[in-house]
Order: structure tokens, then C-alpha cells, then sequence
């Protein structure tokens, strides 16, 4: 794919109409701001816009519109996605408030991460609903819904919103809130991009220093024991416990540990809030299931919730396949670990399931901070999140997109067919279109036209594509 070059002079146009840096391919810093985390995804924009406030993104959105561009978003590029028309990527890293108030809320700008966060809250004994990596920006996850290490405690993330501040696909800066424009507060948890560019966010905090929590590696050998003993424990857990558990191939590579690096094993993940000796107990059942190769558990602080996952840190290039489960059966087990386990030519480096119910799956109007659960995160009922990651260089690629096509197919009968937003970043319609269900398919579609008439932003478009299918 080539770079769609931009006739200079509107580029200077629009540099002197911002106070952000306004920079061309061979531009220093250029390539840097738009290459994304996931190295996979080549991004070729036409410029790359360092904003450096929220005026800033109104005035390139109303540039696009008038000169027949896309406008994408891009804080660390996690979730990015590939762009097929003229583009300018609007970049948020300067967008980097970050103030922690008295009333346990915190204001946090769209280039924020949420180690940031994590680390400012710390001293306050209060914890953000931060994901599995604290590398993430705070703000894709938050439209996303955001499913952390802690869900099954507190829900999604997105519940804890209080208030936005986006730029339109009309060029408009708005405040929304669930009294200041109530439609467009539901759509934006939830949307993703689909209806504006966000430029800060205020979130709910909740009052936690610490939680008990680890994560154990048993060899690939034992993956059905340990699967099922899993299937079954996790059954019996309190709302007070969130757990995971992945199939791992990690390479042989510096920050892998050795006695997991290069074979198969089988990681679970845990955490529990609430007292320590219980939480102990509770995870002694799964402990025992194998001989345990690598990890451990024990009372954490709520700053470092990112040890659970041990997420990468550096930027790679992957490819990542996800489907809702309701139920893992003996047979779905059996086809799982066909598909991916120990004996099979599987080239993800992680097949997870990530347990879902407790509060994730709650149906009343509010959380217990007091924002509200009405929002375009759909799909709380599932029981079970499916995530395939693979390393997608040329030499692999076709056969991690393989491999994720018979690890899903395997689950199908008892999948859903549906997926969460944050997982499997596309702009694919048919993608989008699971995400969400018929009705809030069809209420998005209503904002994103309302919001985003000109079709500045791809996923708006791509969101009334979904519903066209």
C-alpha cells in the first residue's frame, strides 16, 4: 500500500491552524507515531497529526471533511486496524492530563495509558478497571467496554465512565455525560470509533490498594487435566474471583523464562478481592491439579495488576481471532485441545478463555459506584471469552490464519458466533457485526449518521455497513 500524498500547501493550511505538529512521510518522527503496537498492521496515512488539544482534532476533522479524508485515532496503535482510503491519523500521545480528585474520580487524557493511571491512584488506595496490559491507552479500551483481570468483580470498565469529551464527525466538541446527551454517552461505551474522536475521559475509581492474585504455569502434557479441573472450579466462584486460562507457545527469546520458553504449556491466571486466607483457599483446587513448572500467587498491589498476564511490552506483530462461548462442555474441551492443545500444529502463541458472569453478566440499571450499565456494550451473558494470538510475520502468517479458523470452527457448536469489541480489532463489517446485538447494532447506526453525516470516521462507516448485511 502507498502513501496518498497531500497537495503541500493545504497541509500548510491546516499547520497553521493548529497548535499540533502537522507531519508528512520522511518527516522526522513520522513513522514513529504511525507505526502501532501491532507492527502487523502497515499504516500509510497521508499525514500525521500530533494534536495537541481538543480544538486541534476539531479543526483536522473539519479539514477532512471539506478535503475528502478519512480521520483515524491513534494513541499506542493496539488496536489497529488497516486503513484502504486517504487517511490523516490523528495521534493523542500530548493529550496526557491525568488528575486523580478528592471525590475518587479521575480526568485522563486520550493519550494516557493505564499504567499512568494505575500508578497516580496507588497512593490514594483507589484502582482503575485497567485491562490485562497497562500499556493499553485508557481510551480505546474505555469505548471498547474493557474486560480486565478483575471483571467478574466489577464489570466492564466503560460502566465506570461519568463523563466524555469527543470531537464529533461533525467537527463538533461536545461534553457528554448521562444528562449531556444521553444517546451519544450510551453509544460511546461501547462504539469504539464509531462516533467521534474522545479527548478525555472522567472515570469512577474504586477503593482498593490491593488484591490476592498470581498466575501458574503447569506443561502442556497436563492441559486436559488442567482445563477441566478449571472448567469445574471456576463454576464455583464467588463474584469475588476472575480467572483466566491460556495455552501458551512462547519462542525462545530474552523476557520469555526459560523453563516455559519454546514448549507447550498451560497458564491460569487468578485473582481474588477480598481477604487473603480465603482467597488461598479458594485457589488451592486448581493449584493441585498438575505439577506446577513456573509462577505463584499472593497479596499483590492494585498498581501492578499487569503481572497477572504479564502482557508483551514491546511492539509486535500479531493477529488475534475472538469468539463468545456459552457453555465448555466435556465434547468442547475434547475439540479445543484437538485444535490447540499439546499435540496439535498449532502456531498461536496464546488460545485463551477468560471466564466471564459475576458482574460482568449484571443486569441492574447501576454499578456500585453509582454510573450506569445502559450502554452499547453488548453480549454480558456469555460464559466464556475465546482469544487466539498469533505471530503474524510472512513466514507464519498463513498458518496462524489457519490455525485461528480451526480453533474457532472447533468451538463453534458452542459458541455464539458473536465477540466483545476489544478483542480482534477489524473494520471488517461482517466483524463489526458481532460484536453487537440487532438492536444495538441498529442504534449505533442511528447515532453514528446523526454524528458522523459525512462519513469522516472508518468505523462509523463500517458500523452502517454491519448493519447492511
Amino acid at each position: 500500500m502507498t502513501i496518498t500524498p497531500v497537495d503541500t500547501d493545504s497541509l500548510s493550511t491546516l499547520a497553521r491552524g493548529i497548535s499540533g505538529r502537522v507531519l508528512a512521510a520522511g518527516d522526522p518522527d513520522f513513522a514513529r507515531l504511525a507505526t502501532p503496537f501491532n507492527v502487523a498492521v502497515v499504516q500509510t496515512p497521508a499525514a500525521v497529526i500530533e494534536v495537541a488539544d481538543a480544538d486541534d482534532v476539531a479543526t483536522v476533522v473539519t479539514f477532512a471533511a471539506d478535503n475528502g479524508f478519512d480521520v483515524a485515532v491513534q494513541a499506542t496503535g493496539h488496536g489497529a486496524v488497516l486503513h484502504t482510503r486517504p487517511t490523516l491519523l490523528v495521534h493523542t500521545g500530548r493529550l496526557d492530563e491525568l488528575d486523580i480528585r478528592s471525590d475518587h474520580t479521575a480526568r485522563i487524557g486520550a493519550g494516557v495509558r493505564w499504567q499512568a493511571v494505575l500508578d497516580a491512584a496507588a497512593p490514594h488506595g483507589l484502582a482503575p478497571l485497567a485491562g490485562s496490559s497497562p500499556l493499553v491507552g485508557v481510551v480505546g479500551y474505555l469505548t471498547g467496554g474493557g474486560l480486565g483481570p478483575v471483571a467478574r468483580t466489577f464489570g466492564f470498565a466503560s460502566d465506570y465512565v461519568s463523563a466524555f469529551e469527543v470531537v464529533t464527525g461533525r467537527g463538533e466538541m461536545l461534553r457528554v455525560t448521562a444528562d449531556e446527551h444521553p444517546e451519544l454517552f450510551w453509544g460511546l461505551r461501547g462504539g469504539k470509533g464509531a462516533l467521534g474522536i474522545v479527548t478525555a475521559v472522567e472515570l469512577r475509581l474504586i477503593e482498593l490498594a490491593e488484591f490476592y492474585g498470581g498466575c501458574y504455569f503447569f506443561d502442556g502434557t497436563d492441559a486436559r487435566a488442567v482445563v477441566e479441573r478449571w472448567r469445574t472450579w471456576g463454576a464455583g466462584l464467588s463474584d469475588q474471583a476472575s480467572t483466566s486460562l491460556a495455552i501458551m507457545r512462547l519462542p525462545e527469546m530474552p523476557g520469555v523464562p526459560e523453563p516455559i520458553a519454546g514448549r507447550c504449556t498451560v497458564a491460569v491466571r487468578y485473582a481474588f478481592v477480598g481477604d487473603a486466607a480465603e482467597a488461598e483457599a479458594v485457589l488451592e483446587p486448581m493449584r493441585g491439579v498438575a505439577p506446577v513448572i513456573l509462577g505463584g500467587s499472593g497479596v499483590v498491589p492494585y498498581s501492578a495488576l499487569g503481572a497477572i498476564h504479564s502482557d508483551p511490552v514491546d511492539p509486535m506483530p500479531i493477529h488475534e481471532t475472538s469468539v463468545l462461548i456459552d457453555s465448555l462442555p466435556d465434547d468442547a474441551i475434547a475439540a479445543l485441545l484437538d485444535a490447540a492443545g499439546p499435540d496439535a500444529d498449532c502456531p498461536q502463541i496464546i488460545v485463551e478463555l477468560r471466564q466471564l458472569g459475576g458482574a460482568i453478566a449484571a443486569t441492574d440499571a447501576a454499578t456500585s459506584a453509582g454510573t450506569s450499565r445502559d450502554s452499547a456494550v453488548s453480549h454480558r451473558d456469555a460464559a466464556y471469552s475465546l482469544l487466539t494470538i498469533g505471530i503474524a510475520i510472512p513466514a507464519t502468517v498463513t498458518a496462524v490464519l489457519e490455525s485461528a479458523t480451526r480453533i474457532t470452527s472447533a468451538v463453534a457448536p458452542w459458541g455464539t458466533g458473536r465477540c466483545l469489541a476489544n478483542f480482534g480489532a477489524s473494520l471488517a463489517p461482517a466483524r463489526i457485526a458481532r460484536r453487537y446485538d440487532a438492536p444495538t447494532l441498529a442504534r449505533l447506526v442511528r447515532l453514528a449518521g446523526a454524528h458522523d453525516p459525512y462519513g469522516v470516521l472508518p468505523e462509523s462507516r463500517a458500523v452502517r455497513a454491519a448493519a447492511a448485511l
